[in-house]
């Protein structure tokens, strides 16, 4: 999620925009993106209260009228944090097979590669959910910047309007049946890309030191 945000950061900056350099949000330090109710009491209510996960990082600030382009620029920042998230699900199925051809040329070294790996794991699962989840059209994920540009503009307006109400749309939507279903379809190819990669992988996991079995 911090790679992420700076990526949206980082490209408003290329289109003109340094508010989120000014305020210090293009920075690895995970504290400068923690928002009290998007990373701590969201996650904690529909975990406790709903049996689901939803939350976030705090979005970086940006002023799209700053943009040299205002609607070539919205685009660009909008898609920067998904295509960062989908470089990542690349970059840590490369790792999963470097860090099994390593523990193999260093058996001494199996657990900590192993360990390595597992956490590689999760970045081709979670990079993708991510990925997947952030095109969702609904005000205010990224892919509802591409979204508005595709209707007239009156319904783009009052498109953008839902923004307000994104979050409960959201937490209505993983939180009830027909909403999770619906969610569930919209997730499939991120869940068939996570299968295929892991598969592809799976000739160079090594054994686990969490499991007595391997």
């Amino acid at each position: 999620m911090v790679a992420h945000e700076i990526a949206h950061g980082y490209a408003a900056l290329k289109q003109g925009d340094t508010t989120a350099l000014q305020l210090g949000r293009l920075s690895w330090n995970p504290v400068r993106h923690i928002d009290p109710f998007m990373t701590i009491i969201l996650p904690t209510l529909t975990f406790f209260a709903g049996n689901f996960l939803f939350g976030g990082a705090k979005p970086v600030p940006v002023v799209p009228r700053n943009y040299r382009n205002y609607r070539r620029g919205d685009i660009i920042v909008s898609m920067a944090g998904i295509v960062t998230n989908l470089g990542l699900f690349v970059v840590s199925a490369v790792l999963l097979v470097l860090f099994g051809l390593l523990g193999r040329a260093l058996p001494a070294a199996n657990d900590t590669f192993a360990i390595l790996q597992h956490m590689m794991i999760y970045g081709v699962v979670f990079n993708l959910m991510l990925a997947m989840f952030n095109l969702l059209p609904i005000p205010p994920l990224d892919g509802s910047h591409v979204m508005k540009y595709l209707l007239p503009p009156a319904w783009a307006l009052r498109y953008q309007r839902v923004g307000v109400y994104g979050i409960l749309v959201l937490v209505f939507i993983m939180g009830s049946g027909i909403g999770r279903g619906l969610l569930n379809t919209w997730m499939a190819p991120a869940m068939y890309l996570q299968g295929l990669a892991l598969r592809l992988v799976g000739d160079f996991l090594l054994k686990s030191p969490f499991t007595s079995g391997g």
